[in-house]
């Protein structure tokens, strides 16, 4: 290649990026210019048609076909072979209550994308350090796909339709892979009912993540404490309801597993010990006394809608004992299911 040709080259490519940002169909971020031959590509790699519709916005007489998906995986920077992953995310997506209406919510919610399964390795999906951090392609470009088809195709975009007051930097990048290799429990796949070693992403909207950072004990009971702590904060309680998610680090896990808690005794402690005192809430203005229903008693309010809608999940490295609380959007209770993957090939 000629150095004309070369330049030539660059410049076409710098136009393509910039006619993106002109066209709005950008995050912030630089897109991946797309062809036609590119799209065809990803198609190849599911046995879905390209215009079975995957997601849809009825009040704003919006949806997304399987080609559309494909356009912005492409334009996120995902490989062909993370299409499938796409895919399954909306479906789970689609199963969870609240995700017709979250995408203009005012707390500018992100999909967690927790993926299973032996597709995590083919793909290079991180599982392990810095799991909720940058630098791993897979997980970073099909979270991103999954909010450009939010914002190019069902057309909610900052400004615009979406109405955050602040929103989360997870609408960029919250895709990752459980650490099935060093969790001492079951997969979460397999917990909702999927056989082990299958491939499949579950997905939910979360609000935002706070850390639990206990290196300072070797009592289960006292981490647990430490985990309620936070799952329990006012802040959290939104009138009568709260929700929680838990991402354990591979050290919580294993000393929880050691002391003989299944991932059913850490959901069922957290639901029993994670209360708000009706005086601790009405120190914080949201004074709940007198009134009655779900998680309401003399004790004042479990932050919890029930044990088994306390998301239990393992993922990061074996290097430090943190752990991530997630705030799911919604209080009626995430859909508890995993989605599997389809490829092309597969039944």
């Amino acid at each position: 290649m000629t150095a004309t040709a070369g330049h030539e080259l660059l410049d076409y490519a710098r136009s393509a990026i910039e006619h993106a940002y002109e066209r709005g169909w950008t995050d912030g971020l630089p897109v991946v210019p797309v062809t036609a031959p590119m799209v065809e590509e990803f198609l190849a790699h599911t046995p879905r048609p390209r215009d079975e519709v995957i997601a849809s916005l009825p009040h704003l007489k919006r949806r997304c076909t399987v080609e559309q998906a494909a356009v912005n995986a492409a334009l996120a920077g995902c490989r062909p072979e993370y299409l499938p992953v796409v895919l399954a995310a909306w479906d789970a997506l689609r199963r969870d209550r609240v995700s017709t209406a979250a995408w203009q919510s005012t707390s500018g919610p992100a999909p967690l994308l927790i993926v299973n399964g032996p597709i995590r390795h083919e793909l290079g999906i991180n599982c392990t350090g810095g799991v909720f951090g940058p630098g791993f392609r897979a997980n970073a470009t099909i979270a991103r796909a999954v909010g450009l088809i939010v914002r190019n195709v069902l057309g909610v975009r900052p400004h615009e339709l979406e109405q955050a007051t602040q929103g989360i930097p997870g609408r960029f990048s919250l895709c990752i892979g459980e650490n099935e290799e060093e969790s001492p429990w079951e997969s979460l796949a397999s917990e909702l009912g999927l056989p082990e070693g299958t491939d499949a992403v579950t997905a939910l909207l979360l609000r935002t993540c706070e850390f639990v950072d206990n290196r300072h004990t070797r009592d289960a009971e006292e981490v647990l404490w430490d985990i309620a702590d936070t799952i329990s904060r006012t802040g959290a309680a939104i009138g009568r309801h709260s929700s929680a998610g838990l991402v354990l680090s591979v050290e919580h896990a294993q000393q929880l597993a050691a002391a003989g808690f299944g991932k059913a005794d850490v959901q069922r402690w957290l639901y029993e010990h994670c209360v708000r005192s009706h005086a601790d809430l009405e120190r914080a203005g949201k004074g709940l006394r007198g009134l009655e229903g779900p998680g309401i008693d003399e004790h004042g309010l479990h932050m919890l809608p029930s044990p088994e809608q306390l998301l239990v999940t393992v993922a990061g490295a074996r290097n430090a004992a943190i752990s991530m609380v997630v705030r799911p959007f919604g209080f009626a209770g995430w859909s508890r299911v995993a989605q599997p993957i389809q490829r092309a090939g597969s039944e």
